[in-house]
This record gives C-alpha cells, structure tokens and sequence, in this order.
C-alpha cells in the first residue's frame, strides 16, 4: 500500500511539473506574441510621426543651397544650415543615429561634387541634377497623395518584412479613398533599429546613398 501511495505522489508531482511548465511555455509565447504586436504598434506610430512631421513647415530643407553671386549657379550647401537641420534631425528622437549620418554624407557628397565642378552645373530655379529630391519628394518618393484629406499620413500602414533586420515597408492605407489603381500597388521600404529601448528609423528609401548621389537619373 506504502508503494501504491508513494508511486501515486510521484505521478502527481511529475503531472504538477509538466502543467507547470506547459503554462510557463505559453506564458512567454503569450508575452512574446503581445510584445511583437507592441513594436508593430509603436513602428507604424513612428513612420506616421515622421511623414507628418517632414511635411510640416517647422521641418528641415533637404537642400540648403549656395547660389553663385549673380545668382545663376548652385556651387554648394551652407553647411551651417546644413548643422542646423542635422539638429533638428536629432532633437525630433524620430532618427537613429544611422539614419542622421547618412543625411549628413549625402549632403557633403553632393556639396563637394558642386564646389570642385566635377559634376553637371546646377542652374538657379532648375532642378537637381543628381537623384536626391529631385522630382519627387524623398520622404515618400510622389510628388503628391493618393487622397485629399487634412491628415493623409496617419492612414499609412505597415507590412513587416524582417523583424530581426528592422525591415518593412509602408503604403497607403485606406484603399477605399483611392481614385488612382496605381497607388494601391505602392510600396516604400524603411528599417528602424531600437535606440535607448525606442524605435527609430535607421534608414529610409528615398535616403539611400547610392541613388540619392547619382546624377542624370531619377530614383
């Protein structure tokens, strides 16, 4: 009878253990389930909080530019207000520290390619000659929106492509608003990293270096 019991004990406490562990499993699939839906959350926030904020006044001038005394030739960038933009770039807590250099180059790049003569003149009034906001605007590569609406930029959605690379995209949402076929097709690729336990964007497309500094194409 001693046997019995002490063999009932033990399948109890066996039982007890694998329901105990059962629950600690599910408990960190949970947690890591309500956590990946808390990044997708506050990520799709940050890439709305950036487009309404590049679209502000109170934003930068992607191309502060120097035009030559008569006023008929770009020759440079004023890199003090170049500075001040790589500022406000990192006062807005938006951009990881990645994303902020590679601004920085892209500007210096274009800048001396312009001051040393190298590259195709830039005429007063004309369009860049290289890719970087030329045409299109690089914060969303468009020139315009797919809809008319006081705050179009928080109906932007994301589509997770790699989690631990911090890759996506993001496109237009609510397609029910989307007169032009075209748009709903539309895809912009961005990666943000965490910094300081916050999301930021690390980079952006219409920012890439290779294709913000090339001249006679467009992105």
């Amino acid at each position: 009878m001693k046997h019995i019991k002490l063999t009932t004990l033990i399948f109890g406490l066996l039982l007890f253990g694998c329901n105990q562990a059962d629950n600690k499993r599910t408990s960190v699939t949970e947690e890591k389930a309500t956590t990946s839906a808390n990044d997708i959350e506050q990520i799709q926030n940050l890439i709305r909080q950036v487009l309404n904020w590049a679209d502000n006044k109170k934003s930068i001038d992607l191309l502060p530019v120097l035009a030559d005394s008569r006023d008929s030739l770009y020759i440079g960038f004023d890199l003090d207000k170049h500075k001040q933009n790589l500022d406000k770039l990192q006062k807005t807590n938006f951009f990881a520290t990645e994303f902020i250099e590679n601004y920085n180059q892209i500007i210096l790049n274009l800048d001396k390619g312009l001051r040393n003569g190298n590259n195709e003149q830039w005429l007063v009034g004309d369009l860049p000659t290289f890719n970087f906001s030329s045409g299109v605007n690089p914060w969303t590569l468009s020139q315009d929106i797919p809809y008319d609406h006081p705050n179009p930029f928080d109906f932007v959605e994301i589509k997770l492509l790699k989690i631990d690379k911090g890759e996506l995209i993001w496109k237009w949402g609510k397609p029910e608003l989307i007169t032009e076929p075209s748009w709903k097709d539309f895809e912009y690729k961005f990666r943000v990293v965490k910094e300081n336990d916050r999301w930021k964007i690390s980079y952006l497309q219409g920012f890439d270096f290779k294709e913000s500094t090339c001249y006679g194409r467009q992105l």
